[in-house]
Formats: structure tokens, sequence, C-alpha cells
């Protein structure tokens, strides 16, 4: 049987194999175990190269995970993430990351890759392809798009839908919001601020054709001063959200704002969801135009000079 070739189809050929395995041993569907699935998937398939080892290290700050060769030589191949991470989510995200360089990059990258926090944001294959398609190896895996749509369907997409999501796969926050963001029909952005300024940011698709996108990683950004997320807002005003006037957020609409903090509040994060509608050229025009003076107030304006 020919190997798959792309992040998508090896994810689906891990999918089918844990489905009937679980189903089998009368397993939980979700989470997935990557630790598990990552030696025991390399140790039958590639036995010449399998992955034995996966865990925790310290690592340098910022760097989430790494794909390495045994440095003996010997063809082994060992995952690790970086110990100081304690969300099991952001873990199980990085396992399955560096699981998919191991499958579609290892023989390109003999020294193996090292990781950092930006490159598990990096879901753009054109921009980052090696990084992108880690990321959506890692996505398919761990949040198959037929049980993604399934918990999605009929529900008004809010945080607390996202947190459930994050939950059930075993994902952070973040990872959950990026999926649905990669399938939705919805004008909706991610953005990722950190000490007052947007560290990056991502749009849906029908945002991204209506022009709406922050260049952060090219141009520093600061969060927009009456943003939940710069008013740095209690959690439940956060969650619940808020609906935003044109000229908060980038762009000339009004904006729902749903943002949650990090423990110390050195991070947040904020699902910007737009009218369904573009606007037309006529309806932008007029929110840009200058408001005209009543007659009257023009009037008793110039009496009171």
């Amino acid at each position: 049987m020919s190997l798959p070739t792309t992040p998508q189809s090896w994810a689906n050929r891990l999918t089918k194999i844990l489905s009937l395995h679980q189903a089998a041993h009368g397993l939980p569907r979700f989470p997935i175990d990557v630790a598990a699935l990552a030696q025991d998937f390399s140790q039958q398939v590639f036995p010449e190269a399998p992955i034995t080892i996966v865990k925790g290290l310290q690592l340098s700050k910022g760097v989430e995970g790494m794909l390495m060769p045994h440095p003996s030589g010997s063809g082994e191949w060992g995952i690790v993430y970086n110990e100081s991470i304690r969300s099991t989510g952001r873990r199980n995200f990085t396992l399955a990351h560096e699981l998919g360089h191991y499958l579609l990059h290892r023989q390109t990258n003999p020294r193996g890759l090292q990781c950092t926090n930006r490159n598990m944001a990096e879901w753009d294959e054109a921009r980052n392809r090696i990084e992108g398609e880690a990321n959506t190896f890692a996505s398919y895996l761990l949040m198959p798009l037929d049980d993604f749509r399934a918990q999605i369907k009929g529900r008004v997409i809010d945080i607390d839908v996202m947190t459930e999501l994050s939950d059930r796969y075993a994902v952070s926050l973040t990872a959950a919001i990026l999926k649905w963001m990669t399938i939705t029909d919805k004008r909706a952005m991610i953005v990722v601020g950190k000490e007052g300024f947007i560290d990056w940011a991502w749009s849906s698709e029908p945002l991204l054709r209506s022009g709406v996108f922050y260049r952060a990683r090219q141009e520093v950004t600061e969060l927009p001063p009456t943003s939940l997320a710069a008013q740095e807002v209690d959690s439940d005003t956060g969650r619940h959200g808020h609906h935003h006037p044109a000229g908060v957020w980038l762009g000339s609409e009004p904006v729902r704002e749903m943002t949650v903090f990090s423990p110390g509040k050195e991070m947040s994060i904020s699902l910007l969801l737009y009218p369904d509608r573009v606007p037309s050229r006529w309806e932008m025009a007029e929110l840009e135009e200058e408001p005209t003076l009543d007659t009257f107030d023009k009037f008793m304006g110039d009496k009171a000079r």
C-alpha cells in the first residue's frame, strides 16, 4: 500500500486506524493519545526509523517542541516538548505537530526540526510550507473534520463553544478557533495580543476576501484602546463579548469581540465576528461621510459666536 503524501491524507490514514482500534477495545474516541500513537504507528510502518521517545525537556523560552534524530545515528527519532508548557491542549497539539513533521518532513530535514510558539500559529502553507503542513496535519488528526462539523452544526459560535471543543479534543483554545476558521463561511478573525500589541492575527477566508486583515508580523500594531483585550476586562465580560461600533477594530463595520486572557493577563485571545454580509460601496461611502450639520444647529452655533 502506497504511503500518503499530504497532511490531510496522513491524518485520515491514522484516523481510520484509531477508529478501528478504539471501537474494537471499547475506548473513547477523543482525545487522542498522541504519544502512544506516534510510537506504535512509527514502529509498525517505519521499523527502520521508529519514534522511540516522546517526553518533555527543558527547552529555550519560546520553543514549543522538537523532532530529533537519535545522536547515535541509529535511525531512531524522538519527539520532545517544552516541559514548561502547563496547558494539556498546547502540549497535545505540539506533539501532533511534531508527528506531522516526522511523517512529512524528516527525510528532507535529517537533522530534525525545532518549532517555536510562532510556528504553531503558521497555518498558511503558502507563507511557511512545512510549518503550515505540520499544523494542518495536527488539526485533522486531533479534530477530524466530520466530528468537528457535527459538534458545531446548528450552533451559534462563541468562546464557550470553542472552549467546549478544545476540551473535547484536548487542544488549545487557539487551535480550536483556528480549526473553525479554516472551514467557516463566516467573516471572522482571531487576534492574539501581548503587552498591548497584536502579536499575530488570522482572518477567515471570507473576511480575507473582504480585504480585512492585520499585517501584525510585518508592522507593529497596538490593540485598539477601546477593545476588550486592551482594557483587560474581567473574564465574564470578555467571554460574553461586546458589540463594538464601526472603527474600533479593523474595517468600517461593527464587530462583536469575545476575549479570554491567560492567568496573568500577559496574553489575550480575541475572537472577532464581523457582519455576514459585506457592506456595499454605497454603504461604505455613507459610513465614511462626514455627518452633515443640521441647519438649525448651524444657525444657533453661528449666533453663539
